[in-house]
């Protein structure tokens, strides 16, 4: 007899429907797109990032030593919803390349002119101006020369008095005071090094192993291609000018008052607090805030420097109508 086997279809039940879901739009995630481009500029091919709408207010971000552009990776985008940002890297910085036939000096007069030639060749006649270390006299001079293009002043641990100078520039002075081959082989051999460069990123930072590698890593890289030492060197030799033209910065401040906010990193070896709470002698109506942190403060605080930065800014009226950044959207 054979035995018959059946099987039985087992039942399963219907999927529970599911909620549809909320549908993600592009907007959601409409954070700021920086590129990078390169400009023909006092002979120079300049680097610079850029983000922001064409037609927002501009703000110019000039980095210092031993940095570029690099520096505001941070910060560009936070800023660069309401504002145009640009921040260029400054020639002998960075990825701006210098062409040998151009024969260029490597002085801060310089760099002020080449930055110059940078806004015309962007056609950018109005400008606030972000002044860091080295982009301070830069973009000092650039205010004394077209004194009616600036819209406003940040400095962030950017010196305009010799009280702002601190002992960490012992050396360089000396260098000043006895520009031997000696006192040159001094910086280069304690200051043009990665330590040192890591320890400018490092020094006065609550949480130095916080601060990225990457940062002083390529600073570090940057300064090792070839002659690149000898410019650094010359450089340092030229800040004497920017100290001896203090004066005449002060003498801009008072005579066209720009409205300035000097946002600091406290604890900088280089540009004590001295420095920012200076400005007050000339600019009554400076705004002075001081960070807990070292000499690179958008490392550590990019987001609070943003923050004030846009406080400050739409405190003075540059910012977009609201009728224009509504149209834009």
């Amino acid at each position: 007899m054979s035995k018959t086997t059946s099987t039985s279809k087992r039942s399963t039940p219907d999927p529970k429907p599911t909620e549809p879901r909320e549908r993600v739009t592009p907007s959601q995630f409409n954070s700021p797109r920086t590129s990078v481009h390169k400009v023909e500029a006092d002979g120079v091919r300049v680097f610079y990032r850029a983000a922001g709408d064409s037609d927002a207010p501009v703000v110019l971000l000039l980095h210092g030593f031993p940095t570029s552009s690099f520096m505001f990776r941070e910060l560009i985008p936070r800023l660069a919803d309401q504002y145009r940002v640009i921040a260029p890297d400054l020639p002998g910085f960075g990825f701006t390349e210098v062409p040998a036939e151009r024969k260029y000096k490597y002085s801060f007069a310089g760099l002020a002119s080449t930055i110059d030639a940078f806004t015309e060749a962007l056609r950018i006649d109005r400008y606030a101006i972000y002044i860091f270390d080295y982009g301070a006299p830069t973009g000092l001079r650039l205010a004394m020369a077209h004194p009616e293009r600036v819209t406003a002043l940040i400095s962030q641990n950017g010196n305009a008095y010799e009280e702002g100078l601190g002992d960490a520039w012992g050396p360089i002075r000396k260098y000043w005071a006895s520009p031997t081959s000696e006192n040159r082989e001094v910086l280069r051999q304690n200051i043009l090094t990665l330590e040192t460069t890591r320890w400018q990123y490092t020094h006065g930072v609550r949480n130095p192993e916080n601060v990225p590698p990457e940062s002083y890593t390529l600073d570090w890289a940057l300064l090792e291609r070839p002659g690149n030492k000898e410019i650094q060197l010359d450089l340092f030799l030229d800040y004497a000018s920017n100290v001896a033209l203090y004066p005449k910065f002060q003498e801009y401040f008072r005579g066209y008052k720009p409205p300035l906010l000097a946002i600091w990193g406290k604890n900088d070896p280089f540009f004590i607090p001295a420095g920012a709470e200076a400005f007050r002698k000339d600019l009554p109506k400076a705004v002075v805030q001081l960070l807990d942190t070292g000499h690179f403060a958008t490392e550590t605080h990019a987001v609070e420097i943003a923050t004030a930065m846009k406080e400050f800014l739409a405190a003075n009226s540059i910012q977009r109508r609201r009728e224009e950044s509504v149209v834009s959207r």
